[in-house]
């Protein structure tokens, strides 16, 4: 008989291939969102006093280098070594701070992120390598 906690590890481990498939998503968002922020700052909505107020072509570099290393940490994450999930859960809490600060600009796409990457966070931090499990 397993305990809840078992059963609940093996799920997540189950959910490291989807972690890693919306890391690479994610990633992937993040660069077009880049891209877009760079070539026409009339994409996005532009918020006047606003506390975290920067440049939106700043944001479109922040965004496209973010993206370029997430993308690249989730396909690592595939492979589900430690060093991968260590820096997946490390960019996925950059990138939630990063939406964070990119509300108002774009705050339905903001919320979806943070909540991707706070899912992403609890399936990697739960996971077991398979390996363990057996």
């Amino acid at each position: 008989m397993t305990d809840k906690s078992t059963v609940r590890r093996e799920i997540a481990a189950d959910t490291m291939i989807v972690a890693a498939i919306l890391l690479v998503t994610s990633g992937v968002l993040h660069i077009l969102q880049g891209i877009a922020a760079i070539g026409n700052d009339q994409v996005f909505v532009v918020i006047t006093d606003y506390t975290y107020e920067f440049d939106l072509t700043v944001w479109g570099w922040v965004h496209l280098v973010l993206g370029i290393v997430i993308a690249l940490v989730g396909a690592a994450l595939f492979r589900g070594g430690l060093w991968a999930r260590t820096l997946a859960v490390t960019l996925a809490a950059a990138s939630i701070v990063v939406n964070f600060l990119w509300l108002p600009h774009y705050p339905a796409w903001a919320i979806a992120i943070i909540a991707i990457d706070t899912a992403m966070i609890w399936a990697v931090m739960t996971a077991i390598p398979r390996s363990a499990r057996h």
